[in-house]
């Protein structure tokens, strides 16, 4: 397992959690109103996004655990 590599993993999980899960998290009750098509294009973006930088994170995370330390 290289550590370095796995710290930087999950520094970037860290940070991703801090930019964006509020952002994607369902609120408790459920909205009140029907969402317009803009709100829902904005919507879809930030989860678009969120799950692309997600999946990135994951994969360098298996380098990390697959991968040897630097010497």
């Amino acid at each position: 397992m290289d550590p370095q590599r796995f710290r930087d993993a999950y520094q970037k999980l860290q940070l991703l959690d801090d930019r964006m899960t509020y952002k994607v998290k369902p609120r408790p009750g459920g909205a009140l109103t029907r969402p317009n098509p803009e709100q829902l294009e904005a919507a879809m973006r930030d989860l678009a996004g969120y799950t692309v930088e997600l999946k990135e994170i994951v994969h360098e995370l298996f380098l990390a655990i697959g991968g040897q330390a630097k010497a």
